[in-house]
């Protein structure tokens, strides 16, 4: 690590935290030439991760698209924005486990995973992310899935 101050490679870690959410550390470092202290961090490299569309076409893995798509479904709903980032990070750790030597992750997989954890956060964002990512072709279809989630809240109780 260079020292910003001097450019010096010589400096000693004065002191080491992780961040809030653990998945970096912050470190203290203090540079041996100049005395000057500053800070560093370290994160994990990920390998880049193509996500495959409905289309066939490819993009590069974004977590912020994933956080988009939730806060839309959650608009003027009870869930915090600590909530949504929790599970923007439960999936993003489920989409690096499952596609360990992996490069590449259909669409679909991750809207499924979207679709479970908001189904567990909010019942009403948990339809309204359907609506748009399951592309209902006709209010029937749609009509029928309401109903069959229902069914499905009504055993549970």
């Amino acid at each position: 690590m260079r020292c910003p101050n001097c450019g010096s490679h010589d400096n000693k870690v004065v002191d080491s935290r992780t961040n809030d959410n653990a998945n970096s550390i912050r470190r203290r470092r203090e540079c041996l030439k100049c005395g000057k202290r500053f800070t560093s961090y370290e994160t994990i490299e990920r390998v880049s991760l193509l996500v495959v569309k409905r289309d066939g076409s490819r993009q590069s893995f974004d977590p912020q698209k994933i956080k988009n798509g939730i806060v839309a479904s959650t608009g003027k709903r009870p869930v915090s924005m600590k909530q949504i980032d929790d599970m923007v990070e439960r999936i993003e750790m489920k989409i690096a486990n499952s596609s360990i030597g992996e490069q590449e992750i259909a669409s679909s997989t991750i809207g499924d995973m979207v679709m479970a954890e908001l189904k567990q956060v909010d019942e009403v964002a948990y339809i309204r992310f359907a609506a748009v990512y399951r592309q209902f072709k006709d209010i029937s279809t749609f009509v029928n899935f309401v109903k069959d989630f229902e069914k499905e809240i009504t055993s549970k109780i």
